[in-house]
């Protein structure tokens, strides 16, 4: 190789070299060049250089990134709701009553229209069911055993290998940049703190969601905390910001999202007067993934979608922008 390129000349040494070094520094190769990944590289260099008018402080360095749709894949249905109907599936002998009761039936006949129609109360009841009624440390670790057994119905891979690999760099770059990474999602913190340390780099503490009622016990001379069947709070929508707030503390820099339910936190998060980064995951690309949007049941962008135009939000056209969507296989 050595000798081949000494005989087309020092200026093809000097190419090459060149070539190879802008190949080993790009923070984000999974991410093709354009206007996506050039607003995400400007902003993280314009506000990490000192003396730049739109310097943030490293303690000020905060963004958050949804989970379902934006880190990890989210259709056919939200991954915590396929765990939800195994659970229901694997503890069905033990309720020998949902047999004849919805919505348990229509999981267990595979009826999905039944399924449907129960709605936002019915999945609230499945919920209930499958998530309360153990510690934390005991949900987290039946979500764990799940997930290393559970494939997703298209890509028969485990769904917490199908993270979305440009996204996994821009976690990795923003950290060496000096941004603490935070999860604000829709979905359950418990659940997502089962996996999004090993797979994000994103640790219990940094991960914000949806919560049921917790309680303090002590059980056999030993103090616990036990998960009952109520919601709590969730994180979701308008609820996003104030998740935010109460864990963080400080308003976000930067924001990414891919749905109608990531539009409040955009907002906040963009509006506030000074250089923010605002960025929506567009799933364009039916081949390697999903493609959908306004009319989604799952991951609807409709409002956020027009909104980005208006606050100038990055849209990240998964088709064009991505190399690739899913790390490759070990």
């Amino acid at each position: 190789m050595y000798i081949r390129f000494a005989r087309l000349g020092a200026m093809t040494l000097v190419v090459a070299w060149f070539s190879a070094a802008a190949a080993q520094t790009d923070p984000l190769p999974s991410w093709n060049d354009g206007p996506a990944k050039q607003a995400i590289v400007a902003f993280v260099t314009d506000v990490t250089r000192e003396g730049s008018p739109d310097f943030v402080p490293p303690p000020e360095r905060i963004v958050t990134f949804d989970n379902d749709g934006t880190l990890w894949i989210e259709q056919p249905i939200y991954v915590q709701f396929a765990y939800a109907l195994d659970r229901v599936k694997a503890l069905a002998p033990q309720h020998p009553e949902w047999k004849d009761t919805q919505p348990f039936k229509a999981v267990l006949e595979g009826d999905m229209a039944a399924l449907g129609a129960a709605g936002e109360k019915g999945a609230v009841a499945i919920v209930a069911a499958t998530h309360a009624g153990m510690t934390p440390e005991e949900f987290r670790q039946g979500v764990k055993e799940w997930l290393a057994t559970a494939r997703h119905p298209r890509f028969g891979r485990r769904y917490d290998e199908l993270v979305y690999q440009p996204m996994l760099e821009v976690l990795a770059y923003m950290r060496a940049n000096g941004f603490k990474t935070y999860i604000a999602s829709g979905g359950g913190a418990e659940f997502i703190r089962a996996f999004a340390e090993e797979r994000y780099g994103i640790p219990s503490e940094q991960v914000i969601g949806s919560r049921i009622v917790t309680r303090f016990e002590r059980r056999d001379g030993k103090p616990i905390l036990f998960r009952m069947p109520q919601v709590d709070f969730v994180d979701d929508g308008p609820g996003k910001p104030v998740g935010i707030n109460q864990v963080v503390g400080r308003r976000p820099v930067a924001a990414f999202g891919n749905s109608d339910g990531d539009l409040e936190m955009l907002q906040w998060t963009t509006e506030a007067g000074k250089r923010t980064l605002g960025v929506v995951v567009h799933h364009t690309d039916a081949e390697r993934e999903y493609a959908y949007d306004r009319q989604a049941h799952v991951g609807k962008l409709d409002k956020a979608l027009d909104a980005a135009t208006v606050d100038r939000w990055t849209v990240v056209d998964m088709k064009r922008d991505w190399k690739t969507v899913f790390p490759v296989r070990p």
